[in-house]
């Protein structure tokens, strides 16, 4: 909640001192391609410091007239890109050491699949004749470029908007975060990581990987790469077959990783409804771009 609130904070902040436009800036081009806008392109560049902020944007945005539905859905699906660059100073230091070449394959084929489907998403957006980089409200408020919470001052704003933002999300994520709580201390999810584990090492890859794959279900990942250095180094495992079972076990790792750790603040920041739908889409999307990375690099 604390993180959450710092999130909606910034994104406030940025409406509020009129920064949309400056940090629309950078990626203008890509997002007028795509049919997505300016404040699109805000939230994407507000993506690289903080996931939570541009979230908190985009819903404020659709919530006030300001973009579409599509729009929404499209510029989250998008914004796993600078996701990915957010979270690679952290791995990257620690994956390479222990991997080494499969660790760097590993995150040129992730690199390349997010890559791909950020083109897909733009592509999409771009032949949506019936997705307007504006709505009837937004083009009065592009007409009168200071908004009502420009008017109003920054802090004004955010003692207005701000408790009712706080209070419809905790609503939402202290009791799913809880109940996700108790799942997990109950061992359900353990139990859901050595089946998966079991089934999908049968059947994909050599039994030699299923400790790796079992460790890589962790919360975070180092233990898991850490195993698959192992195995390569003694030779249980080629580099080829290194890079699958850390494709494979990133792939398998998702329903587990989803529920336990994106869900609350999904569902928080969106309504319930919109936050499933992102999610289970976004993250689907994701799995088919890994998946489709991961048999072009077995056939290779």
């Amino acid at each position: 909640m604390f993180f959450i609130t710092v999130g909606l904070v910034a994104g406030q902040m940025i409406e509020a001192a009129g920064w949309t436009k400056k940090l629309a800036v950078v990626a203008a081009p890509l997002f007028r391609f795509g049919n997505l806008g300016e404040r699109c392109s805000a939230a994407f560049t507000t993506a690289f410091f903080s996931g939570v902020a541009a979230n908190a944007m985009l819903v404020e945005f659709y919530n006030e007239g300001k973009i579409s539905r599509k729009q929404l859905f499209l510029s989250n699906f998008v914004n796993q890109a600078p996701a990915f660059f957010l979270h690679l100073p952290t791995t990257f230091f620690i994956v390479i050491p222990l991997t080494r070449w499969a660790g760097a394959l590993y995150f040129l084929l992730t690199f390349a699949a997010m890559v791909f489907r950020t083109a897909l998403f733009l592509i999409y957006g771009h032949f949506q004749k019936d997705m307007p980089t504006t709505t009837a409200r937004n083009r009065v408020f592009q007409k009168n470029p200071i908004s009502d919470m420009r008017k109003t001052g920054v802090w004004t704003s955010l003692k207005k908007k701000l408790p009712g933002r706080i209070t419809g999300i905790a609503i939402y994520v202290l009791p799913i975060y809880v109940t996700v709580y108790v799942i997990n201390a109950l061992g359900w999810f353990e139990i859901t990581r050595k089946w998966l584990a079991e089934y999908v090492t049968g059947v994909f890859i050599p039994m030699e990987s299923l400790s790796f794959v079992i460790l890589s279900f962790a919360a975070e990942f180092t233990s898991g790469f850490a195993a698959a250095g192992a195995l390569m180094d003694a030779g249980a495992l080629t580099v080829k077959q290194t890079v699958l079972a850390l494709l494979i076990g990133n792939i398998v790792a998702f329903p587990v990783r989803a529920v336990r750790h994106q869900l609350p603040r999904y569902m928080g920041i969106f309504a319930p409804k919109t936050g499933i739908q992102l999610l289970l889409m976004g993250q689907g999307f994701r799995v088919l771009s890994l998946v489709l990375a991961g048999i072009v690099y077995y056939f290779i």
